[in-house]
């Protein structure tokens, strides 16, 4: 494999420098505690079909852990699997913002370096047991639809015609639920909507450290609405909440239906200082593109599973595919899933409904290489006519200083670093994000749509609606392996309500273009 990977970066550095592929240097995503009270699912999507995978990053006692997912039909066990946890952290890794490094070429040239680095594949490995348990004592108005046990949990599937009723058999059975889950639950029981509860079995659980390690969960069924419950996570709101929803869709982006939608600005040029603390600039980005704007769900990614440009880790394989509910679509080809990363950040006054989902034109924006003089264009979404290869990308450029020995110099050519160039390594450490960030001291470039101006000044107010998205003129495809003088063409969660809370370390972020 590598043999080839070699040849192929030999043969592209002969190929005339005219593609949007990326060629310099990826540093890496947002910081990793930049969202530790984030909620992560995967949802796929085909026809009817709904596959929901759910991430706990649950810390405690695992008695003390309660999930109830409303869902629209009643699960059996065949509807139930655990997952690996790595799977969830190769989705996050692929789609969420990165801040990548272009170093210009001496201008009498040298060709560029490539690294590649290999993935070892995991498995995903449910078990299954059967449990036994004993009746409700009294009548409760709640029927237990199915019973059965996936990997540590115990789950029951229940419909119910009273919510307090399903509160207190919750209660009464064990199910470490918060106080107002009643009044929450009272509209998904008038709805007829049934509901999935899963708690831990002590004696199945794996621990490390001081808690139990929980797996994450895999449901699926078939419903004419595509939503994600997520009203149920209000319970384990602790102030502002961040919610991180990836939809894999054959052929197909999605964006809220029910909520206003944005894109992160993107191509956007920081300064040296950012790699120190990415998670800082990117929340305070994130915060200047929802400012005002507090039912925004921002996309921040949306690309073809199967390739990637830059890549931060591999693209999607087989094997997750099938992983995250390729196994019942009866398909196992990422080619044509379109991976699309929404983040919505919330507080109990901001998540008046579920999230419910439309299908959405694709998008571009967030490719391309330097131009001569240092600039980047797709810093905006904007609809494509064909693909999806949207995502929230950040530069940091350093121009030649070296000795140019050549009669006829070419300046602003971009690639990878040069032999001897320290480049950031691996993961971004940042410190504790500041929420009061001075955006405009870290871009190296205005934002006039979102009022940020470089230096700090305040900038002109931006529109109070974003504008709708306009169709690209041309969309060029990337050419893997190729570098540019310059780029071409214009080119729930809550759910998981969990009734005890989730805790993950992630990133995310918006743009104020909008479909009108």
């Amino acid at each position: 494999m590598r043999p080839l990977l070699a040849l192929l970066a030999a043969l592209a550095a002969l190929c005339p420098s005219t593609a949007q592929a990326f060629c310099g240097f990826y540093v890496s995503g947002a910081d990793g505690s930049l969202y530790n009270d984030a909620t992560m699912v995967v949802l796929m999507r085909e026809g009817r079909r709904t596959v929901l995978s759910m991430q706990n990053n649950y810390q405690g006692p695992p008695e003390d852990f309660a999930l109830v997912v409303p869902v629209p039909v009643v699960l059996s066990e065949d509807n139930v699997r655990t997952l690996p946890v790595d799977v969830f952290t190769r989705v996050d890794s692929l789609s969420a913002p990165r801040l990548v490094e272009y170093w210009e070429r001496d201008p009498c040239y040298k060709p560029p370096q490539y690294d590649y680095d290999e993935y070892d594949l995991m498995e995903a490995a449910p078990t299954s047991m059967a449990v036994p348990r004993s009746p409700p004592r009294r009548d409760y108005k709640v029927t237990v639809e199915a019973e059965f046990a996936v990997g540590e949990y115990d789950i029951v599937i229940l419909s119910a015609r009273d919510s307090g009723g399903l509160d207190a058999w919750l209660r009464d059975n064990g199910y470490n639920i918060p106080a107002g889950a009643e009044g929450v639950l009272r509209p998904y029981v008038a709805s007829g909507t049934k509901f999935f509860v899963a708690k831990v079995d002590a004696k199945r659980a794996r621990f490390s450290g001081s808690g139990a390690v929980l797996s994450p969960l895999r449901v699926h069924f078939d419903s004419q609405e595509f939503s994600l419950p997520v009203r149920l996570g209000l319970l384990n709101s602790d102030g502002e909440q961040d919610l991180l929803v990836h939809v894999l869709a054959r052929g197909q982006r999605y964006e809220a239906a029910n909520y206003d939608n944005a894109f992160i600005p993107t191509n956007i040029r920081v300064q040296d200082k950012v790699r120190h603390d990415f998670g800082t600039f990117y929340d305070a980005l994130f915060r200047k593109t929802t400012a005002g704007e507090p039912r925004t769900v921002v996309t921040e990614y949306s690309w073809d599973a199967s390739s990637c440009d830059p890549c931060p880790t591999p693209a999607l394989s087989a094997k997750e595919i099938l992983t995250l509910g390729g196994d019942v679509m009866g398909e196992s080809n990422p080619r044509g899933w379109v991976l699309t990363r929404l983040h919505y950040r919330y507080t109990a006054e901001g998540l008046d409904e579920d999230l419910v989902f439309r299908a959405a034109p694709p998008i571009l924006g967030g490719r391309g290489t330097p131009n001569n003089e240092g600039s980047l264009q797709e810093q905006q979404a904007v609809v494509s006519s064909y693909n999806n290869q949207f995502q929230g990308r950040y530069v940091i450029l350093h121009w030649w200083d070296g000795p140019m020995r050549c009669e006829n110099p070419v300046r602003g050519v971009w690639g990878g670093k040069e032999p001897g160039v320290q480049a950031a390594k691996g993961r971004l450490q940042g410190g504790k994000v500041k929420s009061d960030a001075p955006l405009g001291q870290l871009v190296d470039e205005d934002i006039p749509w979102i009022g940020v101006l470089r230096g700090g000044s305040a900038a002109p107010e931006p529109p109070s609606k974003p504008a709708p998205l306009t169709p690209v003129e041309e969309d060029i495809e990337l050419i893997e392996g190729r570098c540019g003088t310059g780029p071409i063409g214009g080119g729930l969660l809550a759910l998981l309500v969990a009734l005890v809370g989730w805790r993950q370390r992630r990133s995310g972020g918006p743009t104020r273009s909008q479909i009108g």
